[in-house]
């Protein structure tokens, strides 16, 4: 019998065309947007110094060539959500990845640090409608009973181009220099183009942001952008952390105000603050042991490059082959019994990493990253369908910016909290038993929500808003 996950019978998927077979093309796109989005994330960290000798500038000043496009994709991702509920999906998609590849050729191409800066404040502009994009592309894409499936595809390749991301920048680098770092994700962007102007069924136009949107953007972007600085350079220097006090008032004003209620509502309406949670947990504990296992086995172990390279591949091996599965057996028996599974399974993989030494063979660092990495891999796709599931209709876009948030401060807030941890600790197991923590925190969280997240039918907030959102809802 197959069991169909919360908010199966969701009447959003209309606005992704009448079609009643499963696009799995579609799905193969979002795919591909999440592989290349997350994939910026990190690709451009091993450049930097590069970045700085071809420019001419400080190393700090080469770091906004990270920063610029981290920022705007995490502070954008709530009001990109709000926005994109009244847009159609397909305008949305191809306004995205030009704007995107656009961007990646103008960073190529910079003579200077302050063109560099501005191209990649923008790309990071177009990646938080991706980041947005890419759940709601592949939910829209299949029929019910494949929701799962067609989850696991963005949900396995995001994480893979994030851990991926430095060792195909360092190829890049020493073969072909630093600007070929930037132009590696044009014809992925191409394609994308190419294959959603023929294959997506033509839906609402883009519409402009209006006033209040705007204000919202500018409230949440201010009060996100402030917490990652705080999160990105308190290891630094610990005054740092001071910052995320500055978040608190613009964060606060929009929570409050006629932005972020609708938002708020509809997670609690339908029961997703303990999933949110969940990914929040175990983005920060996968992030914090890829950071921690990697450090160690180059600065305690002296393992080469290539080496600890070879040996950290074998998480985003098992997460490979396990992520199709996952999204099956969600398909068959529910997803939330199997995201609280592959939650557990990498809660084990890290428990077992904690007691990691010198004495440890690559073997044995590999075989306990495969059984987390497979955790994560039957975890990922059948989570966002059990979020994704619940969003009322017209509300879709909102609850996939929120996931995406709490996944990326997790993955920006576990790095920072095991450089602390290691700190004050002085060592590595103290920051894998941080990230072993997290994940556990993931599942008891997962197992709060009881899979009884639910969709509710949408409510509009005023006459204007919903006579603005109609047609791309039915299109």
């Amino acid at each position: 019998m197959t069991h169909r996950s919360p908010g199966s019978e969701q009447p959003g998927r209309a606005s992704a065309g009448p079609a009643q077979e499963d696009r799995w093309l579609l799905v193969a796109v979002a795919g591909v947007l999440s592989f290349i989005a997350m994939l910026d994330m990190n690709i451009v960290n091993v450049a930097l110094a590069d970045i700085a000798d071809g420019l001419h500038v400080s190393a700090a000043t080469a770091q906004w060539a990270v920063l610029g496009y981290q920022l705007p994709v995490v502070a954008l991702l709530l009001p990109v959500g709000r926005w994109l509920d009244g847009v159609g999906p397909r305008s949305a998609v191809l306004m995205a990845a030009a704007g995107f590849g656009l961007c990646s050729a103008l960073a190529a191409a910079a003579p200077w640090a302050a063109w560099l800066i501005a191209a990649r404040l923008a790309q990071g502009a177009f990646g938080a409608v991706l980041f947005v994009l890419m759940p709601v592309l592949a939910i829209l894409s299949v029929r019910p009973e494949s929701r799962a499936r067609a989850m696991s595809v963005p949900a396995t390749l995001g994480p893979l181009g994030a851990v991926t991301g430095p060792a195909v920048g360092g190829l890049l680098l020493d073969h072909l220099g630093w600007r070929a770092v930037f132009l590696v994700k044009i014809p992925f962007c191409v394609l994308a183009l190419v294959v959603a102007w023929k294959a997506m069924p033509r839906s609402g136009r883009l519409r402009a942001p209006d006033r209040r949107s705007m204000t919202d953007a500018l409230l949440v972007a201010a009060g996100v952008a402030a917490l990652l600085l705080a999160l990105t350079l308190t290891a630094d220097d610990p005054a740092w952390s001071l910052l995320a006090l500055a978040a608190v008032p613009p964060l606060r004003r929009w929570l409050r105000g006629p932005g972020g209620r609708p938002v708020t509502g509809v997670l609690r309406t339908t029961g997703l603050f303990p999933a949110h949670g969940a990914v929040l947990a175990l983005a920060a504990g996968f992030a914090a042991m890829h950071y921690v296992v990697a450090l160690h086995l180059q600065r305690d172990d002296g393992l080469s490059a290539t080496t600890t390279g070879l040996t950290v591949l074998a998480f985003p091996l098992g997460m490979g082959l396990a992520g199709p599965f996952g999204g099956r057996l969600a398909d068959r028996f529910g997803a939330w019994p199997v995201a609280v599974t592959g939650a557990a399974v990498t809660a084990a993989g890290l428990l077992l990493l904690v007691p990691l030494g010198d004495g440890w063979s690559t073997a044995d660092v590999a075989w306990r990253l495969a059984l987390a990495g497979t955790g994560m891999g039957l975890y990922g796709g059948p989570t966002q369908a059990l979020v994704m599931g619940a969003a009322p209709p017209d509300r879709t876009a909102t609850v996939g910016s929120t996931v995406q948030l709490a996944r990326s401060l997790g993955f920006t807030l576990g790095p920072a909290l095991a450089t602390t941890a290691w700190a004050l600790a002085g060592g590595a197991r103290a920051g894998l038993a941080l990230a072993a923590t997290a994940a556990c925190l993931a599942v008891a969280l997962l197992a709060l929500s009881g899979g009884r997240s639910t969709p509710v039918p949408a409510k509009p907030e005023k006459p204007e808003k919903t006579a603005d959102a109609a047609p791309a809802a039915h299109h």
